[in-house]
Protein backbone atom coordinates (compact mmCIF):
# COMPACT_ATOMS: atom_id res chain seq x y z
CA UNK A 1 0.00 0.00 0.00
CA UNK A 2 1.31 3.46 -0.98
CA UNK A 3 1.98 5.53 2.08
CA UNK A 4 1.72 9.78 1.30
CA UNK A 5 4.78 10.54 2.20
CA UNK A 6 3.49 14.48 3.32
CA UNK A 7 1.40 12.41 5.70
CA UNK A 8 4.21 10.84 7.60
CA UNK A 9 6.73 12.00 10.28
CA UNK A 10 9.81 10.25 12.45
CA UNK A 11 9.43 11.24 16.01
CA UNK A 12 12.76 10.56 17.66
CA UNK A 13 14.09 11.15 21.06
CA UNK A 14 15.29 9.39 24.06
CA UNK A 15 13.04 10.49 26.41
CA UNK A 16 9.72 8.33 26.48
CA UNK A 17 7.31 11.03 28.16
CA UNK A 18 8.44 13.57 25.51
CA UNK A 19 7.70 11.66 22.91
CA UNK A 20 4.14 10.40 24.07
CA UNK A 21 3.68 14.68 24.73
CA UNK A 22 4.86 15.36 20.95
CA UNK A 23 2.76 12.44 19.41
CA UNK A 24 0.12 13.69 20.45
CA UNK A 25 0.44 17.07 19.08
CA UNK A 26 1.79 15.34 15.56
CA UNK A 27 -0.85 13.69 15.17
CA UNK A 28 -3.42 15.99 14.77
CA UNK A 29 -1.01 17.14 11.67
CA UNK A 30 0.00 13.75 10.10
CA UNK A 31 -1.57 10.63 9.47
CA UNK A 32 1.67 8.74 11.00
CA UNK A 33 3.64 9.55 13.76
CA UNK A 34 6.46 6.79 14.04
CA UNK A 35 8.54 7.15 17.12
CA UNK A 36 12.61 5.97 17.32
CA UNK A 37 14.24 6.77 20.57
CA UNK A 38 17.90 6.19 19.06
CA UNK A 39 19.80 6.98 16.28
CA UNK A 40 20.03 3.31 14.50
CA UNK A 41 16.14 3.13 14.78
CA UNK A 42 15.61 6.70 13.53
CA UNK A 43 18.16 5.92 10.27
CA UNK A 44 16.38 2.05 9.74
CA UNK A 45 12.96 3.84 9.60
CA UNK A 46 14.16 6.62 7.46
CA UNK A 47 15.34 4.25 4.91
CA UNK A 48 11.94 2.16 5.38
CA UNK A 49 9.54 5.08 5.73
CA UNK A 50 10.98 8.07 3.25
CA UNK A 51 9.27 10.80 5.09
CA UNK A 52 9.33 14.19 4.46
CA UNK A 53 9.93 15.53 7.46
CA UNK A 54 11.76 13.78 11.19
CA UNK A 55 11.60 15.96 14.39
CA UNK A 56 14.56 14.96 15.99
CA UNK A 57 16.56 15.58 19.42
CA UNK A 58 19.91 17.01 18.90
CA UNK A 59 21.21 15.11 21.66
CA UNK A 60 19.80 11.59 19.95
CA UNK A 61 23.10 10.39 18.85
CA UNK A 62 26.08 9.30 21.13
CA UNK A 63 28.73 11.89 19.74
CA UNK A 64 26.50 14.74 20.56
CA UNK A 65 25.87 18.34 18.73
CA UNK A 66 25.29 18.49 15.21
CA UNK A 67 26.35 15.52 14.35
CA UNK A 68 22.73 13.87 13.64
CA UNK A 69 21.49 17.18 11.62
CA UNK A 70 24.91 16.34 9.25
CA UNK A 71 24.73 12.47 8.98
CA UNK A 72 20.59 13.23 7.84
CA UNK A 73 21.10 15.81 5.68
CA UNK A 74 23.66 13.95 4.05
CA UNK A 75 21.95 10.84 3.71
CA UNK A 76 18.53 11.92 3.56
CA UNK A 77 18.69 15.60 1.35
CA UNK A 78 14.70 15.63 0.71
CA UNK A 79 13.89 14.60 4.29
CA UNK A 80 13.17 18.06 6.49
CA UNK A 81 14.46 18.00 9.81
CA UNK A 82 13.24 20.34 12.52
CA UNK A 83 15.85 20.09 15.63
CA UNK A 84 14.72 19.87 19.45
CA UNK A 85 17.14 20.63 21.81
CA UNK A 86 17.70 22.13 25.75
CA UNK A 87 20.78 24.69 24.23
CA UNK A 88 19.57 27.68 23.03
CA UNK A 89 23.24 28.86 22.18
CA UNK A 90 23.87 30.98 18.76
CA UNK A 91 26.38 28.80 17.92
CA UNK A 92 24.61 25.79 18.41
CA UNK A 93 21.68 27.00 16.60
CA UNK A 94 23.73 28.18 13.99
CA UNK A 95 25.66 25.04 13.52
CA UNK A 96 22.29 23.40 13.24
CA UNK A 97 20.77 25.02 10.64
CA UNK A 98 24.47 25.11 8.76
CA UNK A 99 24.73 20.96 9.03
CA UNK A 100 20.58 21.09 7.00
CA UNK A 101 18.49 21.46 10.05
CA UNK A 102 15.29 23.61 8.68
CA UNK A 103 13.63 23.92 12.07
CA UNK A 104 15.39 24.33 15.63
CA UNK A 105 13.25 24.05 18.62
CA UNK A 106 13.62 24.72 22.19
CA UNK A 107 12.27 21.93 24.46
CA UNK A 108 10.79 24.68 26.60
CA UNK A 109 9.20 26.01 23.80
CA UNK A 110 8.03 22.73 22.14
CA UNK A 111 4.40 23.05 23.48
CA UNK A 112 4.09 26.55 21.69
CA UNK A 113 6.56 26.67 18.77
CA UNK A 114 6.73 23.07 17.09
CA UNK A 115 3.24 23.75 15.22
CA UNK A 116 4.78 26.81 14.01
CA UNK A 117 7.75 25.02 13.28
CA UNK A 118 6.37 21.90 10.96
CA UNK A 119 4.00 24.65 9.11
CA UNK A 120 7.27 26.78 8.40
CA UNK A 121 9.52 23.96 7.09
CA UNK A 122 6.99 22.57 5.18
CA UNK A 123 6.42 25.65 3.51
CA UNK A 124 10.29 25.72 2.64
CA UNK A 125 11.13 28.22 5.47
CA UNK A 126 13.54 28.32 8.41
CA UNK A 127 12.51 28.22 11.77
CA UNK A 128 14.25 29.06 15.33
CA UNK A 129 12.31 29.74 18.67
CA UNK A 130 11.55 33.02 19.19
CA UNK A 131 13.44 32.19 22.72
CA UNK A 132 16.60 30.80 21.31
CA UNK A 133 19.44 33.93 22.34
CA UNK A 134 20.86 34.94 18.75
Amino acid sequence: MARDKSRCVILADRHQNLLEGLRSLLETMFETVVMVADKRSLLDAADRIQPDLAVVDLSLAASGGVSIAREISDSYPELKLIILSVHDEPTVIDEAIAAGAAGFVLKRSVATDLFKAVESVQQGETFVSASARR
